[in-house]
């Protein structure tokens, strides 16, 4: 039998001690480990990590301001904010984004194109910008986002005031709209102040005064939880609004002009000698400008480029066509100046004339009509009341080319009036230089007969015709044209253009009178608008031919289509004796001035100064 081992107490013990040390080192160094590092981040390190936990936790988000509005010279509103809901997105806070797009796109039907638009805009959003997927939303669809949230990480709907406009395609080429900016516009924008921004002005006064009624942006300290939402503001910074504008546009009339081209396309600007202010300014026909603000369907873009009658072309500032008779008191005002007809002259009327040694026969307009002139004999004064061709003729001849481009330019043909809008064109004055350069061809001597009639190469925007009639009407004196009156109260002072003067004053006189007898005596071509007027006013009609006819050819309306057929045009002022409206309208294959283009600058006429009368 084995003898029993004995326990060796005093080995047990100093084991156990000798553990129970290592353990207590062990602890020891963990926990002195422990608070050093808590030293290192507590103390030592304090400042950098609460600034990274404050980073987490607090982020600035910009204030949008409030875009300034836009008034009509009654204070009615043409321009104005709605709050709207948007659903918007943080693409760092999003944790797959194909998967979030794709679950958006199932509750709420979100158009497979407006997604693939929406990827492309967000690499151009700066970091923790919200993103704008979908504006203007429903209570429904909010409903069904709040419902998905937490599916839905990085996503929020947010409130935004967005650019609405009452009267729709009333103002679609004077006011214009916003739209969002897109990666042309962000590379040239001030990133600072757009910071908060989605929409910038795009068109028409908009754009023309994007600096005014935009605003600065403002800033606010949030608190954010862990799926980036607000818990509450720390500090705020407001936005500086944007400026009210206040225009010379007259709703009432503008909407009288609108009417009264009806279908038909055209152009209407009125204007107030005495200021510049653009009273009405139309071009038909027109399209609602609230489709662009929020992005327009690729369906109603299409729609609109597309179209025949070219919705988008604004024709009172970009439309060019001839300015025909229109152009008559200007050159019978040139012919005085440069002495080369008095008020006595005549001229030989037998329906044509013909230049030296030439065998052409360039017709009068009453060729089509009775194969013979106005009379025997006409003098300026005829010439402009009947619109005579042949009188015209023979005075372009006198004149010369270079004589009429020096007097033309003096009354702005040919330049940009420099309106406050967007994107005008300067028409045409030819010149010898210019068609040498153009053409590389000398100049001819028909060719200054037919700008003598408004035809051949020249081409005269409305807003022009309308500074024009201005210059007659304030004999030589005007205002540059504008749409701005004032800006938050402060009225803009105007801009005169450089005066015309003449020889003799008494030239204006002459064309004004003969303008008088356009409408107000028997043979006048515009006689008809008259009718019950309680004031007197000044006038010019206009026929501008669109295709060429050989020369013993009649024109027959019946057998042309309605867009080869001549363009109507009229100008004219009101009172006779102290102007306050001057107007140009034409309309596109109207016909004739004096039934077509006439009768809406009477309506024009009678908004403006029968509502004046009775204030």
């Amino acid at each position: 039998m084995p003898e029993p081992i004995l326990k060796d107490n005093s080995l047990e013990s100093r084991i156990f001690a000798s553990r129970l040390l290592l353990a207590l080192f062990v602890v020891v160094s963990l926990l002195a480990t422990l608070l050093a590092r808590y030293y290192y981040l507590q103390v030592s390190q304090y400042e950098i990590y609460t600034t990274q936990s404050d980073r987490n936790r607090v982020h600035v988000q910009p204030v949008p301001p409030k875009r300034g509005l836009i008034y009509d010279r009654n204070g009615l509103l043409l321009a104005e904010n709605q709050p709207s809901y948007n659903l918007t997105l943080v693409k760092e806070r999003v944790v797959d984004m194909d998967a979030t797009l794709l679950l958006l796109q199932e509750l709420l039907g979100i158009q497979a194109a407006d997604i693939e638009k929406f990827k492309k805009r967000l690499p151009r959003h700066r970091p923790f910008k919200a993103a704008p997927l979908k504006f203007k939303l429903t209570e429904k669809e909010i409903a069904v986002i709040a419902v998905n949230r937490y599916r839905l990480p990085g996503v929020d709907v947010t409130a935004q005031l967005m650019r609405n406009y009452p009267f729709g395609e009333l103002y679609a080429h004077s006011v214009g709209y916003v739209g969002r900016i897109n990666e042309k516009e962000q590379q040239s924008i001030d990133q600072s102040r757009y910071v908060g921004t989605d929409h910038i002005g795009k068109l028409g006064l908009e754009k023309y005064y994007e600096d005014l009624l935009h605003g600065e942006v403002g800033y606010e300290h949030v608190e954010t939880n862990a799926r980036g939402r607000v818990q509450r503001v720390l500090e705020h910074f407001d936005p500086i609004p944007g400026q009210d504008l206040t225009l010379f546009i007259d709703s009432k009339v503008q909407r009288v002009a609108h009417d009264a081209l009806g279908e038909e396309r055209g152009a209407v600007v009125a204007m107030d000698p005495k200021t510049g202010g653009v009273i009405a300014i139309v071009s038909t026909p027109a399209y609602d400008t609230n489709l662009f603000v929020s992005g327009i369907s690729s369906k109603d873009y299409s729609r609109l480029r597309d179209s025949i009658d070219l919705p988008l072309f604004n024709r009172s500032l970009q439309g060019q066509y001839p300015p025909a008779s229109t152009i008559k008191p200007m050159l019978g005002l040139a012919g005085l100046d440069y002495a080369v007809i008095t008020d006595e002259s005549v001229v030989a009327d037998p329906g044509w004339y013909k230049l030296p040694n030439d065998d052409r026969k360039y017709r009068d307009w009453t060729w089509q009509k009775r194969r013979s002139g106005h009379s025997p004999w006409v003098n300026l004064h005829q010439a402009i009341v009947e619109s005579c061709d042949t009188f015209y003729f023979d005075l372009a001849y006198k004149l010369g080319v270079d004589r009429i481009y020096e007097f033309g330019d003096k009354f702005g043909l040919g330049q940009k009036t420099q309106v406050d809008l967007t994107d005008e064109r300067k028409g045409l004055l030819p010149s010898r230089e210019w068609k040498r350069q153009m053409y590389r061809l000398p100049w001819f001597p028909g060719e200054t007969l037919n700008i003598g009639i408004g035809q051949g190469y020249m081409l005269t925007t409305p807003i022009q015709l309308a500074l024009v009639t201005s210059m007659i009407a304030g004999r030589g004196k005007a205002m540059r044209p504008r749409l701005l009156k004032s800006v938050d109260g402060v009225d803009r002072p105007p801009v005169p253009m450089p005066e015309v003067k003449l020889a003799d004053e008494a030239s204006w006189d002459s064309v004004i009178a003969a303008m008088r007898d356009v409408v107000h005596s028997r043979k006048g071509t515009a006689r008809r608008i008259r009718l019950k007027a309680p004031y007197k006013m000044g006038g010019k009609t206009g026929t501008a031919q669109v295709v060429g006819m050989k020369q013993d050819e009649r024109y027959d309306a019946e057998t042309v289509t309605k867009r080869n057929r001549d363009h109507a045009l009229f100008i004219g002022f009101a009172p006779l004796e102290d102007p306050k409206i001057v107007v140009a309208v034409i309309v596109e294959n109207g016909m004739h001035g004096s039934s077509a283009a006439a009768p809406i600058a009477r309506k024009v006429f009678d908004a403006y100064l029968l509502a004046e009368q009775k204030k």
